[in-house]
C-alpha cells in the first residue's frame, strides 16, 4: 500500500524562533512528528511507533515549503518513507510501529 499527504509547517511553529536566526529550517523531529501522523492517516487507527531504524536528512526543509510524505508498507508494522519539496528528496528512512490498545476518546 502506498499513501501520499502534502503538508506546510507554518513559518510561525512554535519551533522554529532560534531553528536557525535569520535562516529558519524545520527540525527533524517536526519532520518525524507529519511522517507519524501521515502513517497514522494511513493505517486508519491509532498506532504506536516502535522504531525507526533508519532515516537520512538530506536537504533542509523551509517553513512554508510545501513538503509531499509518501509512505509505503513494506510488510506488517514496517513502513518506508520519503519525503520531497517538489523534486528535491528532504528525508527517508523507516518505521517500525504496532496498533494501539487505547481506547479512543469517549469510548
Amino acid at each position: 500500500m502506498i499513501f501520499e499527504r502534502m503538508v506546510a509547517i507554518s513559518p510561525d511553529h512554535p519551533s522554529l524562533p532560534g531553528h536557525f536566526p535569520g535562516h529558519p529550517v524545520v527540525p527533524g523531529v517536526v519532520l518525524l512528528n507529519e511522517i507519524v501522523e501521515t502513517l497514522r492517516g494511513m493505517v486508519g487507527q491509532p498506532i504506536v511507533v516502535t522504531g525507526i531504524p533508519s532515516v537520512k536528512f538530506v536537504s533542509p526543509l523551509k517553513p512554508g515549503e510545501a513538503l509531499t510524505i509518501r509512505l509505503e508498507q513494506e510488510e506488517a508494522g514496517q513502513a518506508l518513507f520519503r519525503c520531497q519539496a517538489g523534486s528535491r528528496l528532504v528525508a527517508s528512512g523507516r518505521l517500525t510501529f504496532t496498533m494501539s490498545q487505547e481506547k479512543q476518546d469517549g469510548s
